[in-house]
């Protein structure tokens, strides 16, 4: 029988003695974990209020996190994934416009809070590592001989609210999308068939759990093949091989900054000794995927989906190096944002970089997709962006190729306008990242003081490693690929660039600071072949001169 529900779901793996969970620590069967998520459902029950039945969750990947999805799904309710980077206003703002009911978190993320006003009352905070929790949940746990069966709310249904995703923020303010159970189920349906997801796959976990990724990518599939799921607390690059190698695990989720900081370890002669045999994620370089499967024996599946929808594209195994895949269905298109005509196919050149931007780069829409997609709790205005016209609308740039492929082009923002021409933000990226020593790169646009934008990127490099040592010039130099508008004129150098949650760079925070970063930054000021001296804040001053003089003082924050 199909499973609707989340619900559906856990309840199906009641009496199942394969181990549905692991910990370094110890394990849990999956019957154990349907037993541990219903007493916690009970327990939530209990004390739910009038209004939306929202469970804040402050925890990193522990099994109580678990244990609270699956009490969510039982008991009717949506869990918000508090972001535990997130700080002082910005956290009080997620955290209160998701009405939340209860806070499950530790002292941790007690301390977080405190002091912020995110509408609940401290007496509705459930903290996990404090005595007399274990103590009111044993209230509601019973032994398989005593209650065989758990159940559900009858109330649950495919429309039912299962979580509430507070979008990154990597492009701005973030949203609560929303997700019903009947989609998160349907994806972990279509996931575990898509990603190759049996019963026997032992699926590590290092993404956080508050993300969609490891939610839709990894903890639904593995529910609905009843595969084992092995946590670990939080990423780590020194951490993630001897945990692959200590759960035996097959499979993970990634991104790609992630990737970057594996790969930038030591490698040693015995780095394939695991059972890793492929990883799904987003944002890994074509580059980056074939250094880790060369050096790990693991196959990196790149694929396009975000929190508010997923499914518009599917796998092609033939398609080219870089390629997403082939639409779903003919409503998956890329059209002009303005005309909504559908952009011609892209000419490529022998490198693979786009010949005729202007025609061929559009955004990706989904003409059937306005049904498809659940809104955002309490943000009319941000529903009105996504559909548009009846249509939704992705906020993702893309282009088709002659034989039908889909390429991602970047966000929104990733083109810019330079010298009257467009340079990919991604591209130049994804040569930055070649460089070994380079762990992480943005690009973006920032106002050039006469006219126009020019290119910025941020860099994370090692400790230890000085910009000098890159050689980042000759480098870009050497790129054959890479534009004449493409080599970026300000480079800001760090050891630790901002990120979300789930490891993404915070892009448009870097943007917004620009070259007025307190990192140190390196300019090329002339022409012809790159070359970069240490901007000082007299070249900053004589810099911001520039833009009064030309009457463009309103693009300097």
């Amino acid at each position: 029988m199909p499973h609707h529900t989340i619900a559906d779901l856990l309840l199906a793996r009641v009496g199942d003695d394969h181990v549905g969970l692991r910990t370094r620590e110890r394990g849990w069967t999956w019957d154990e974990v349907v037993r541990e998520s219903a007493a916690r459902a009970a327990w939530a029950g209990e004390l739910r209020t009038e209004g939306p039945f929202h469970i804040g969750v402050l925890l990193d990947n522990v099994p109580e996190y678990v244990f609270w999805l699956g009490a969510a799904a039982l008991g009717g309710a949506a869990v918000v994934g508090i972001n535990p980077t997130r700080r002082g206003a910005e956290l009080e703002r997620e955290v209160r416009h998701t009405d939340c009911q209860l806070i499950v978190t530790d002292r941790a993320g007690l301390a977080l809070l405190d002091g912020l006003d995110i509408g609940v009352d401290r007496d509705r905070f459930l903290l996990v590592d404090a005595p007399e929790y274990a103590a009111r949940l044993a209230t509601h746990t019973t032994e398989p001989t005593a209650n065989p069966e758990p159940t559900a709310n009858p109330e649950v249904t495919a429309a039912t609210r299962m979580l509430l995703l507070l979008t990154s923020g990597t492009t701005g303010t973030s949203k609560a999308a929303i997700c019903s159970q009947g989609r998160l189920a349907a994806l972990g349906a279509a996931n575990s068939a898509k990603y190759d997801i049996g019963r026997r796959d032992i699926c590590y976990c290092p993404m956080p759990l508050f993300h969609g990724n490891a939610l839709m990518a990894l903890w639904a599939p593995a529910l609905t093949a009843g595969a084992t799921i092995a946590l670990t607390e939080r990423f780590s690059a020194s951490g993630f091989l001897p945990d692959v190698r200590h759960f035996s695990a097959t499979y993970f989720t990634y991104v790609g900054k992630a990737i970057g900081y594996i790969l930038a370890r030591p490698g040693t002669a015995d780095d394939r000794d695991n059972r890793l045999t492929h990883a799904f994620g987003t944002e890994a370089s074509p580059e980056d995927a074939a250094a880790f499967l060369e050096r790990f024996g693991c196959r990196l599946v790149e694929g396009y989906g975000s929190s508010e929808g997923a499914g518009l594209l599917r796998r092609a195994p033939d398609a080219p190096t870089g390629a997403l895949g082939v639409p779903a269905r003919d409503g998956v298109r890329i059209v002009h944002p303005d005309s909504r005509a559908r952009c011609p196919a892209a000419v490529l050149d022998t490198h693979g970089r786009v010949l005729n931007p202007e025609d061929a780069i559009g955004e990706i829409v989904d003409t059937e997709g306005a049904a498809r997609f659940e809104g955002y709790y309490n943000n009319e205005a941000a529903n009105a962006e996504r559909v548009r016209h009846g249509w939704y609308w992705t906020g993702d740039l893309g282009y088709v190729d002659e034989a039908g492929y889909f390429y991602f082009a970047g966000r929104a923002g990733d083109w810019i306008r330079v010298d009257g021409e467009n340079t990919s933000a991604l591209l130049t990226e994804r040569i930055l990242r070649r460089h070994p020593g380079v762990l992480a790169a943005g690009v973006f646009g920032v106002p050039d003081p006469r006219s126009g934008d020019q290119v910025m990127a941020a860099i994370e490099i090692a400790e230890g490693t000085r910009f000098e040592d890159l050689d980042l010039a000759n480098f870009l130099a050497g790129q054959e690929d890479l534009g004449t508008k493409g080599a970026p004129r300000y480079v800001r150098v760090s050891h630790a660039l901002p990120t979300t949650g789930s490891n993404k760079l915070r892009k448009k925070e870097m943007q917004l600071a620009g070259w007025r970063t307190a990192d140190p930054v390196h300019r090329w000021a002339g022409r012809g072949r790159p070359a970069y001296a240490p901007m000082t804040d007299e070249d900053k001053a004589a810099l911001r001169d520039e833009f009064h003089a030309n009457g463009r003082a309103r693009f300097l924050p």
